[in-house]
């Protein structure tokens, strides 16, 4: 069992209203045992019911108020001619902040000057990274990936991109239980009898028993008290806490207690890829020789040149991982990888450059390993060796040898396939639904043990309106989706008499969290997602499921 992390912790600080309702609940089954010695036990339980109910929608409105994606607690801006770093909220439109590697944007900006690679899969859940140059928009809740920059903001506080999507997912969302739908009928039922079968208890024990005037009231009321339901919503809530207790054990926390029952109820599961399928990581799958360099001189030139890089991709982490990053040769100059050109390269004090890109940039001839590779959705890269330095950004040397054939593919969770293969088992249809490219998708699917990983259409190639309910019905992997066809997705399939729950560990799925009648947040994923959820920790329940 994996240890609870730091994101965990935080939850369940922000939840103590949930031990509080637990402890309600010891209270009520103590007045129960002593109940027979009092005549009005049943106002202690009609109070110990109205409590528990206003604490829930309390503590409910307490995490979607506290929805929050920008985690970055300070912001460099230029102020009178200098640096300053200042707190978020203090950012006014106008200013100029400057951006470089490892940074959130935490507000809608514009390039002044300078060159980013910025990662915007929190917000639209494609891993691609993108390049910003002058006169580009940025948008508040992605990442700078490689480079510098002076950006000019457009946007602040609740004009933000980032905040008008939590503001969407901030409107009220209706509980859907059977338990309190059935028991809402029950309730009305007999408050729609009561009053006139009152009425005759009442002149039955007047007229026909010839009993007084107090003991006929006093015997009425004992009898139109065992109707109500009094203690029907504290039944149904001890019997969630059990099933709630239960989860905690295995580390899934429940914000809402009838989110239990709705995933009982679940017959499709729709999963995000990265992030929830994948953990968001690459890993080598295998590493090929392309020359015939010593590999000790090999490995220390390329260790150099992780060394080195300034580049923090998942790619290059993945890379440095594999090869290590060690400084046996000094650089002098460096070109960092970005998309755009798709390489980069280090040089070198003693007089050579070292390539790491794109096989189709570094190779005149694709190899038949890698463009095997290709075909199943893995991702290639080339590491090249140039005998001279290279200072030029847009072109590359003819006379590249290349090193090594790197093959990465994206890392799955743990027990994947044992899960898929359980939830099949149970009648749970999954469903995978990502904003990347189809084919990486389709093969994601493949290898975590979906059933239909065939059955993939990429949203993007549709042109004019899409029949949401029909292709929910047809497909079972959606490639390249947006947060709002995320949306349109769960509610078609929930207007096809589907009872859907959604994963999700990114803002692109807050909006379809939102829609789904149970949304279930990774522990590992941002803060929005987990707090808008009824779960956290998906693996956690697909682990206890199992």
């Amino acid at each position: 069992m994996e240890k609870i992390t730091k994101s965990t912790f935080s939850i369940i600080r922000d939840n103590v209203c949930t031990l509080f309702n637990l402890l309600n609940f010891i209270i009520a089954l103590l007045l129960f045992l002593v109940g027979a010695y009092s005549n009005m036990l049943f106002i202690a339980i009609i109070i110990l019911n109205i409590v528990i109910g206003i604490t829930q929608e309390l503590k409910a409105k307490k995490l979607v108020d506290e929805l929050s994606i920008l985690n970055r607690p300070t912001v460099c801006v230029v102020r009178n001619s200098s640096m300053q770093n200042i707190n978020m909220e203090e950012v006014c439109k106008g200013d100029t902040i400057f951006l470089q590697s490892g940074d959130q944007i935490c507000n809608d900006s514009m390039v002044t000057d300078g060159t980013l690679e910025v990662d915007k899969s929190l917000l639209t859940g494609e891993s691609d990274a993108i390049i910003k140059t002058s006169g580009s928009t940025l948008l508040s809740g992605s990442f700078v990936i490689s480079g510098k920059a002076y950006a000019k903001v457009i946007h602040a506080g609740s004009d933000n991109y980032a905040s008008k999507l939590v503001n969407e997912v901030k409107k009220g969302k209706n509980i859907h239980s059977e338990l309190l739908d059935s028991m809402k009928k029950v309730t009305h039922f007999t408050s729609f009898f009561i009053l006139p079968l009152g009425v005759c208890l009442f002149l039955q024990a007047i007229i026909l028993r010839n009993m007084p005037f107090y003991p006929s009231v006093v015997s009425s009321c004992a009898a139109l008290l065992g109707m109500l339901p009094k203690g029907l919503v504290l039944l149904i809530s001890v019997s969630l806490t059990a099933g709630v207790i239960r989860l905690a054990k295995k580390k899934i926390l429940i914000q809402n207690i009838y989110s239990l029952e709705t995933l009982a109820n679940v017959d499709i599961l729709c999963l995000d890829k990265t992030g929830t399928i994948t953990d968001g990581n690459l890993k080598v799958d295998h590493i090929f020789p392309m020359s015939e360099i010593p590999k000790r001189k090999a490995n220390h030139m390329i260790q150099s040149y992780f060394a080195a890089s300034d580049d923090n991709n998942a790619t290059f982490l993945a890379l440095k991982d594999a090869f290590g990053s060690e400084r046996y040769d000094k650089e002098t100059s460096k070109i960092s990888f970005s998309s755009q050109r798709k390489w980069g390269c280090v040089n070198f004090q003693s007089g050579y450059s070292i390539f790491v890109g794109a096989p189709d940039k570094l190779l005149d001839q694709m190899p038949e390993q890698i463009r095997t590779a290709l075909n199943q959705g893995k991702r290639a890269v080339v590491i090249g060796y140039y005998e001279n330095l290279w200072e030029d950004k847009k072109e590359l040397p003819k006379e590249i040898h290349p090193i090594y054939g790197v093959i990465l593919e994206d890392h799955i969770r743990k027990n994947t396939k044992e899960t898929l293969d359980f939830f099949y088992k149970q009648g749970v249809d999954v469903k995978i639904i990502s904003g990347d490219h189809q084919k990486t998708v389709s093969m994601i699917a493949k290898k975590a043990g979906l059933k239909d990983w065939n059955k993939v259409i990429d949203l993007s190639t549709i042109k004019g309106a899409i029949d949401f309910e029909k292709i929910s019905e047809e497909y079972c992997v959606f490639a390249r989706v947006t947060p709002d066809q995320k949306q349109k997705l769960v509610r078609a399939m929930r207007q096809n008499k589907h009872q859907v729950a959604m994963t999700g560990d990114g803002v692109n799925d807050l909006l379809a969290l939102r829609e789904a009648d149970c949304a279930i947040a990774v522990a590992d994923g941002s803060d929005a997602s987990r707090q808008f959820a009824d779960k956290s920790g998906i693996k956690l329940i697909f682990r206890f499921l199992w």
